[in-house]
């Protein structure tokens, strides 16, 4: 019960995921993003374990297709699996088993897939794909977003939503500078958006921070308050 976007910036290098679904805090089961290496996707009967290893098989060179099978090869569950991998060279992969609800299925773009289970309807996610490459001039944080909301207007899932998340890993910094989670709410992806449009314009500061801590700004400047203690 989760639909799914992971997609490659080809013009800033950037490339991440996002999802919804109608489970709590799936954000820490659902997307894995290494930098440098790429993105996998777990859900259905989620197995994080299962993303865990795809971004060690990423390390390893293996690319996405390659990777999609070292992850199927290792477990005996795979029927109840939905995976997708987008590795850092921008190609994709998927794989959807048989025991996973339906609707179900992925749309495959130019350095982009999209993928859902037991979504709403069919259209669901040829929306996403289409929500993600509406806008390629935007930042790739707005594009995975903008992906999950018109996946919701075709129709979202059966079930309400109640969780979200966005991770994006950036060229040469070896940590995830955008790792945003909604874990509970009534609107996650609403939710989602205004957290990203927050964070958006902290990104840089506090990357700063963590590169160069003596010549980075302040917290408190960063944030545009003042310590009250």
């Amino acid at each position: 019960m989760t639909f799914s976007i992971a997609g490659l910036c080809p013009r800033t290098g950037e490339f991440g995921c996002a999802i919804a679904t109608s489970s709590m805090a799936a954000g820490a089961r659902v997307p894995f993003v290494g930098p440098g290496l790429g993105v996998v996707l777990t859900q259905a009967r989620t197995d994080p374990a299962l993303g865990a290893l795809g971004l060690r098989r990423l390390e390893t060179g293996r690319d996405a297709a390659e990777t999609l099978l070292d992850i199927i090869a290792s477990t005996p569950h795979s029927a109840w699996r939905q995976l997708a991998v987008l590795d850092r060279d921008g190609r994709v992969a998927d794989f959807t088993g048989a025991e996973v609800m339906a609707p179900k299925g992925s749309r495959i773009g130019r350095g982009a897939i999209a993928i859902g289970n037991a979504i709403a309807n069919d259209r669901v996610v040829a929306a996403i794909l289409a929500g993600f490459e509406a806008s390629p001039e935007s930042a790739l944080s707005d594009r995975l977003i903008a992906a999950l909301e018109k996946g919701l207007a075709a129709g979202g899932e059966a079930y309400p939503l109640r969780s979200a998340a966005l991770k994006v890993a950036q060229p040469g910094i070896p940590f995830t500078p955008i790792d945003l989670r909604v874990d509970c709410a009534d609107a996650p992806i609403a939710a989602l958006r205004q957290i990203w449009t927050l964070w958006a314009p902290m990104v840089e500061a506090y990357v700063a921070r963590a590169r160069d801590p003596a010549n980075a700004p302040l917290a408190e400047t960063i944030e545009g308050h003042r310590r009250t203690s």
